[in-house]
């Protein structure tokens, strides 16, 4: 077994630890502010995350649409298959919950499909922020409903709102 590395990327929505080893990317989360104060930011970023933190860093100043990195998602047969149709949601898109699982061929697994999101180890490259609810609210995101807006926006599917 190969032994993981792991190092810290401030987003503009929270400090991102992100845990992968030569068999691809198995974590990005987000971590909150307890949390946070805790964390010491390494110097040098592991030589097997660096090309994710590079991606995330394009992705933030809006230079990157699409990831291009390994990644190795620990779960279950069904939450991978739940994770690779997210995968499928373009930048700037969004499918709703039932749209999703009727994608993955059964309707009535709106439930199940809505928990394996939750249980995305891999923040924002497997895009479960995209995925909303059937009448367009932004419900359910591990993350914060705040940061699911926020990711929705800075990918112009939501525009955002004005004060003036």
């Amino acid at each position: 077994m190969t032994k993981n590395a792991t190092t810290y990327y401030k987003t503009p929505i929270g400090i991102a630890k992100i845990v992968g080893n030569k068999e691809g990317i198995s974590e990005i989360s987000v971590l909150d502010n307890a949390v946070v104060s805790e964390v010491d930011f390494l110097e040098a970023i592991p030589k097997e995350l660096q090309k994710c933190v590079t991606q995330l860093n394009e992705y933030f100043n809006e230079k990157r649409t699409i990831f291009d990195l390994k990644l190795n998602p620990k779960g279950t047969v069904f939450q991978q298959k739940v994770w690779s149709s997210l995968q499928q949601v373009s930048f700037g898109k969004a499918k709703t919950y039932l749209e999703q699982s009727k994608a993955l061929g059964d309707v009535k697994a709106i439930r199940a499909v809505a928990s394996a999101n939750g249980k995305n180890p891999i923040w924002i490259v497997i895009p479960c922020h995209r995925i909303i609810g059937s009448d367009g609210s932004l419900t359910g995101y591990a993350g914060g409903i705040w940061r699911k807006k926020w990711l929705l926006e800075h990918e112009g599917f939501l525009k955002q709102q004005s004060l003036f």
